[in-house]
């Protein structure tokens, strides 16, 4: 048995419950405080890299998504115009090793409910709308308040709560994601039988405009543009919109303009980034996934980066030794420099595109990204 016995957890996105499934399969006494009412049942889809299939592996669950989702090697570049031509066929790297394709892309709510089940299963507690809105965290333990009131003590509280944490303002960590310039819609919609791997076009009016498979008969397509606001666009406007910035796109873009409804979920997010400096803890308090950094999806490592974070901060709980200042070196070591080179090269394609960078090293920015990932944190 670890020395960790209780543990609380903000938030139930893909960090929060990788953690959770990790303890309490071990017996630690696990609850998550999530202030949403219910699983999340909205959403596009999600590119999932190499080494975040590895993390499934390693969590139990990797059947069960490989069933849910769509597995493929490879990415192939289009250009606009009439035929949108493949100009290049690029094989992936393999990050997760062997037993593992290079890719796959999933719909977001079937991930969800595959990691909070396990977690469920598992022998965490899970609490619906109940957001971590402070802590009183010391050397040993950690008091920990949900919706205002104290509901114990706890021996570490992980705030996995995403990009506005709540617990990473408690521990008095002030930052707020900066926004890089662009802006993302994503729709889900479904897969015609040519479309078996992602493919981007890079040129044309959006910077870039591409589509995932996510399963035998769905996918999703993107647009990735200048940052704008729509915070007001009604579901039947953000249809019209993707159907006219996509018409300078040919090939599978006919289907998806075609098959764009009000049912596609079609959604609009800022691109973000952020990193903790330091530490990522105050005593027994920490941060991990989004709430200790974000990046633009233009490498597709962010739920992957969220996944080894809680992979690493379980790893070191269930040692079972203390959580001393060895403990949070160990960690920091293994995932902030990470993390953080992730994060500067998410960063740094998109600001090639929005400078219009004819002679950027893309291929070999995101190889050397790959490289790096495909070594277990």
């Amino acid at each position: 048995m670890t020395a960790t016995t209780r543990v609380a957890i903000a938030g139930g996105g893909v960090a929060a419950c990788a953690l959770a499934i990790q303890l309490a399969r071990e017996g630690v006494e696990v609850d998550m405080f999530d202030k949403a009412d219910c699983v999340s049942a909205l959403g596009s889809g999600i590119t999932l890299q190499g080494n975040a299939l590895r993390a499934f592996g390693h969590l139990g669950v990797w059947d069960e998504i490989q069933e849910a989702g769509y597995a493929f090697n490879g990415l192939s570049l289009r250009a606009p115009g009439p035929g949108a031509p493949v100009v290049a066929d690029m094989p992936e790297i393999s990050m997760g090793g062997p037993g593992f394709p290079a890719g796959m892309g999933m719909y977001r709510p079937d991930l969800a409910r595959i990691l909070t089940d396990a977690a469920v299963a598992a022998g965490a507690r899970l609490h619906h709308h109940s957001e971590v809105t402070g802590c009183t965290t010391r050397d040993d333990s950690v008091d920990v308040e949900v919706n205002g009131e104290n509901v114990g003590t706890f021996d570490l509280l992980v705030g996995a709560d995403g990009l506005h944490s709540r617990v990473r303002e408690a521990i008095g960590i002030d930052l707020h994601p900066r926004r890089t310039g662009m802006g993302i819609w994503r729709a889900f919609v479904s897969r015609p039988a040519e479309v078996t791997h992602t493919e981007l076009y890079y040129g044309g009016p959006m910077y870039i405009a591409g589509y995932t498979p996510t399963g035998e008969d769905t996918m999703y397509a993107f647009l990735v543009e200048d940052a704008q606001e729509h915070v007001d666009v009604s579901d039947e406007e953000a249809v019209e919109i993707m159907r006219a910035q996509s018409m300078a796109y040919d090939g599978p873009w006919n289907h998806i303009r075609a098959d764009l409804s009000t049912a596609s979920h079609v959604n609009y997010t800022w691109f973000t980034e952020h990193v903790v400096e330091g530490a990522w803890n105050r005593g027994r308090t920490v941060v991990i996934g989004d709430a200790a950094h974000s990046c633009p999806p233009t490498i597709a490592q962010g739920a992957a980066q969220a996944l080894e974070d809680a992979e690493v901060l379980g790893e070191l709980v269930l040692r079972g030794g203390p959580i001393d200042q060895a403990f949070w070196d160990e960690f920091h070591d293994r995932r902030v420099e990470r993390a953080s080179m992730v994060v500067r090269s998410s960063v740094q394609l998109g600001d090639w595109l929005l400078e219009g960078r004819r002679d950027a090293d893309v291929p070999g920015l995101v190889a050397s990204v790959a490289q790096r990932v495909s070594v277990p944190a």
